[in-house]
């Protein structure tokens, strides 16, 4: 009986702390965090905060009592970071710095270090707008690195590149993807070395790749999105397991949970893939569910797409049906802060955490009949990067300083 109990509880406290984020979206690429018991209340709970060098519009990852993220700095954005601080204290543990090699033209809203790094919990691999690629063990120590632009000269644009990478098994999933050199890269975590490359649609793409579970993790798929619609594919090998050909946006990335897409497709659509490999059935659609730049989110049977006049709206997932809408403004001393928003939503605990570009962290009840704002805190900086969740905590970086959240 006793050692019943102590399984009982063990398994509780883990359903409570949560799991690493250890990429962009979390492991799973959902958005959603397991984690029960993240703060409702922002300001009370700010465990702490670090300041950060250049700009980075990157997310954090965290990899067990380490969270990672990356920045650059210098007048072209050619200096490269790769930055580790500890989970409990914020304090820094280490810093390494690599010169790009690739072109480092950006709109003035990127920044060099837009992409969210990811980690298969050995490595962390650092992915920059110029292409470069810096794959480092969890002490900061270079396993290996890539400018990628050296071997295909032609992939990039001046508006700057933002796809992050994701890793499936033991593959680095890179989509490269502009109007001049399309790819699309499989690459060897362990080597940097490719295991497949693939042409893509010759156009502008920010969007990233997304893992869809299979019955085993032999089964896991990598989807790629595009302007021409969505390709999935075996992550070792790159063969095409199922296509789905209609236009996407080039923005907001499809979401995925319990095993069904959500394209930003004709607004929004349901995409249920097929077990046997063939093309997947369209579930519903809805037009005006379409996210404008941050990717919408599946959570609790509901699904959630924020417009681009700052609404947010809610529909079921089993048909599409909107059950309400809101807007997603507050009182900020005496006026009302409206916003744009660029990072995307994260779930955790019955609540989504909104974040706009004014600074503006927003906690918003999920499910019920209406939407409901239940608490507010304002950063005073602005902020484009999604934030990250593990382990009970919340994780959010501007371009000067990265904070935890955590119930004290």
């Amino acid at each position: 009986m006793r050692a019943l109990m102590t399984t009982l509880i063990l398994a509780a406290t883990l359903c409570l702390a949560g799991a690493d984020w250890t990429q962009f979206r979390g492991a799973d690429t959902s958005g959603v965090a397991p984690d029960q018991n993240l703060p409702i209340e922002i300001g009370p709970s700010i465990a702490w905060t670090t300041e950060l060098p250049g700009r980075g519009l990157s997310g954090p990852i965290v990899v067990g009592n380490r969270v990672y993220l990356t920045a650059s700095s210098g007048y072209a954005q050619d200096r490269l970071h790769v930055l580790c601080f500890d989970t409990d204290s914020g304090k820094p543990l280490w810093e390494r710095q690599f010169w790009a090699t690739g072109r480092t033209m950006c709109h003035p809203k990127m920044s060099n270090a837009t992409p969210t790094p990811a980690s298969d919990g050995e490595r962390i691999f650092a992915f920059y707008s110029s292409n470069d690629l810096i794959c480092l063990d969890l002490d900061g120590n270079l396993q290996w690195f890539r400018g990628l632009n050296h071997d295909y000269q032609n992939a990039s644009n001046s508006l700057g590149m933002s796809s992050s990478p994701i890793v499936v098994g033991d593959t680095l999933i890179v989509q490269v993807e502009n109007d001049s050199q399309s790819l699309a890269f499989g690459i060897d975590v362990a080597t940097g070395e490719n295991r497949w490359k693939h042409d893509r649609p010759v156009m502008v793409n920010w969007t990233s790749p997304i893992l869809l579970r299979g019955k085993s993790r032999s089964d896991d798929l990598a989807v790629l999105q595009s302007g021409k619609g969505l390709v999935a594919v075996q992550p070792r090998t790159g063969a095409e397991v199922w296509r789905y050909d209609e236009p996407c946006d080039t923005i907001p990335s499809a979401a995925v949970t319990d095993g069904v897409l959500y394209a930003p497709s004709k607004g929004l659509t349901a995409l249920q893939p097929d077990a046997q490999g063939g093309s997947p059935k369209v579930l519903w659609q809805e037009s005006r569910l379409k996210p404008i730049t941050p990717t919408a989110i599946a959570y609790d049977a509901r699904v959630y797409s924020i417009a681009s006049s700052g609404v947010l709206h809610c529909a079921d997932t089993a048909n599409g049906k909107g059950l309400w809408q809101m807007r997603l403004m507050v009182e900020i001393g005496d006026k009302p802060s409206r916003g744009m928003f660029s990072a995307t939503p994260v779930a955790a605990g019955g609540h989504l955490y909104i974040v706009n570009e004014d600074g503006v962290l927003m906690v918003v009840k999920a499910g019920g009949e209406k939407g409901e704002i239940v608490a507010h805190h304002e950063f005073g900086e602005t902020i484009l990067a999604s934030p990250a969740i593990a382990n009970g905590a919340l994780y959010l970086r501007s371009d000067q300083h990265l904070w935890k959240i955590a119930r004290r």
